[in-house]
């Protein structure tokens, strides 16, 4: 009878919260006075600016490409037409018309790279050479001279396939950099650490505006006679340099979050330093900052837009091209709007993808 009484039971799931809307906005918007207060501030916010932005930029809008209806609104509504006529603008810059399908293709070819990069199936050795075959792909598209296609200069490029590849080339080749300068920083030879602590605030100390003009009209000056380096291959190692300064300190900050015994125990199995560094302390310092290392891909894929100052039309150089036609400069505001939401949907997506990567890292962390 007393063994019956203390039979075990099977294991039960662990209470749940119940899922209901209402439980969610207690949680979430009225959990205190403050809450409250805030969450009706914000409340009456939305519903004085909504309806104004809702018939700005829908009710009262003109969608037609035609520029006459749109001075006939006289600014009472959005202008989505200027978007339409000036989209190819905006989007290639000054490519050839006629030749615009080749940065199309390129970059959908360099944004299915990137795709399948975050996907964790193809994170093998092998995606590297994808990489190489991507970006050589994009550049001989949209220089041609080769397969029947026509020349273009890279002075020629822009639009968004410019920013694309500014990007991505400059922090494909800046994150290597940046681990040789943060380790360098760390070394025990003086006279590396030295010149990586020279090159960080050296670069640090300047803005990227500097770091453009310098590689864009100084740098020439210093070349043998006869002999020049394309402005647009000079750009882009300026944003590596100067990209690879800001990730190093980054990484640095890593390293010296790993404890000491992490060397101390790999020393004592005879591990080799750079063995150290590839198996143990690297990975753990990329996994602990991968927050401000997606923080510095997002600035850089901001700061191109500063390579206008060298005669090289991104994609916000583009937009100012577009807004140099007399019938369509009147309506900025829309320009902006629209590629503020380009530049808000990539950043947005790093973001994201950045929180699954950190989830995904830090599973065995956690308890």
């Amino acid at each position: 009878m007393l063994a019956k009484s203390f039979a075990s039971t099977a294991s039960q799931p662990p209470p749940l919260p119940p899922r209901t809307v209402l439980h969610w906005l207690r949680t979430n918007l009225f959990s205190s006075w403050k809450s409250c207060l805030a969450t009706l501030i914000l409340v009456a916010l939305a519903a004085w600016i909504f309806p104004k932005v809702y018939q700005w930029s829908i009710d009262n809008a003109v969608f037609s490409r035609d520029y006459k209806i749109c001075h006939a609104l006289d600014h009472s509504g959005a202008c989505w037409g200027m978007i339409g006529e000036k989209f190819r603008l905006i989007f290639f810059g000054r490519y050839p018309y006629l030749e615009q399908w080749r940065p199309l293709a390129a970059t959908l070819i360099m944004l299915a790279t990137l795709a399948a990069s975050c996907w964790r199936p193809f994170w093998k050795k092998w995606l590297l050479l994808l990489w190489a075959v991507s970006l050589a792909t994009f550049i001989l598209i949209m220089r041609g001279g080769v397969f029947g296609l026509t020349y273009v200069e890279t002075n020629l490029w822009g639009g968004f396939p410019l920013t694309l590849l500014l990007t991505v080339v400059g922090l494909f080749m800046a994150l290597p950099l940046a681990v040789l300068i943060a380790l360098g920083r760390r070394s025990k030879l003086k006279a590396i650490r030295a010149f990586c602590v020279f090159y960080v605030e050296i670069i640090r100390g300047v803005p990227l505006i500097t770091v453009l003009f310098t590689a864009s009209f100084l740098f020439p000056l210093f070349l043998p006679p006869g002999f020049n380096i394309d402005v647009l291959l000079r750009v882009q190692i300026g944003i590596i340099l100067f990209t690879a300064a800001y990730l190093a300190e980054t990484i640095r900050g890593g390293l010296q979050a790993i404890p000491s015994g992490q060397y101390e125990a790999a020393a004592a199995i005879g591990l080799s330093y750079w063995q150290t560094v590839r198996k143990i302390t690297l990975p753990q310092a990329l996994r602990i900052v991968v927050a401000p290392l997606v923080n510095t891909f997002i600035g850089t894929f901001m700061d191109t837009s500063l390579v206008t100052i060298v005669s090289l039309y991104d994609l916000t150089g583009a937009l100012r091209l577009a807004l140099g036609d007399p019938n369509w400069k009147a309506y900025f505001i829309e320009g902006y709007l629209f590629i503020a939401f380009i530049y808000f949907v990539c950043c947005y997506g790093m973001s994201r993808y950045s929180r699954w990567v950190e989830r995904h890292l830090n599973a065995g962390m956690r308890r």
